[in-house]
């Protein structure tokens, strides 16, 4: 379980993250739900390490995370970031497998889980194209399957984070990605997902976190927190929600 008790963290001279407390369970799917410049990213990045928090802590299984060796950390905490690029004319079985590197588990092994891989995101047509001639969704789904890989098939322990993964993706390939993250934590594993689409959110979600200003304004199951109110107070938008008609979820209609 990764845990971040009374997370802080100030950049330049102002405060972006004040007092988070959150828990990220195994087999549950976490939405983070915020306008922009509420902090999301930054709290992404307290939480996988990448940025340091002056207040509080964040431990995974009750080891602080500063204290895991790297190769040891990367084995069970994988990041895909909002902006991945990459500079080299990699062929995306290449880039791929660039996940299995914290692993030492042979290479027909390493050839099989990439397989997988690319077939669970819908790349493997793309296999021998060159990662700079392919869309900006392509390359977010070809990064999608390389965080895959360094945590595959998924299990108790492992956390995948995610930095708006629908962001360039078309409407087919945003619920295809939410699926495979589904089927990431049925496994027993736990994830994290920054996402914009409010409903994607509801139905995907099994927790949601609704940040402002650099703190958690609600938290909770979608019913509890996808209410008008508190979407009009933290969104500015005035919205209706009623029961999806066929799933049950709130479905979230602007006025």
């Amino acid at each position: 379980m990764l845990i971040a008790e009374g997370v802080g963290v100030v950049r330049g001279e102002r405060l972006v993250l004040q007092d988070i407390d959150l828990a990220l369970r195994p087999g549950e799917l976490t939405a983070v739900l915020g306008p922009n410049g509420a902090g999301k990213s930054t709290l992404l990045g307290a939480l996988c390490g990448e940025l340091q928090a002056q207040t509080g802590r964040v431990s995974l299984d009750g080891r602080l995370l500063s204290r895991w060796p790297p190769l040891e950390r990367a084995r069970r905490l994988a990041v895909l970031a909002q902006h991945s690029s990459l500079g080299f004319a990699f062929a995306v079985e290449e880039v791929v497998a660039m996940g299995r590197l914290p692993h030492a588990s042979g290479r027909e092994h390493d050839q099989e889980v990439v397989d997988q891989a690319m077939r669970s995101t819908d790349i493997m047509h793309l296999r021998t194209r060159s990662y700079l001639k392919l869309s900006a969704g392509e390359q977010q789904r070809v990064h999608l399957a390389r965080v895959l890989a360094q945590l595959w098939p998924g299990g108790q322990g492992q956390v995948l984070l995610l930095d708006e993964p629908t962001s360039s993706l078309d409407p087919r390939h945003q619920y295809q990605l939410l699926d495979v993250v589904r089927t990431f934590v049925e496994r027993g594993g736990t994830a994290l997902a920054i996402l914009h689409d409010l409903n994607l959110a509801a139905r995907y979600g099994d927790k949601l976190v609704l940040i402002a200003e650099g703190t958690v304004r609600s938290a909770g199951s979608a019913e509890q927190v996808l209410v008008p109110e508190r979407v009009q107070q933290v969104f500015g938008l005035e919205v209706l929600v009623q029961p999806h008609p066929e799933r049950g979820h709130p479905l979230v209609i602007a006025r």
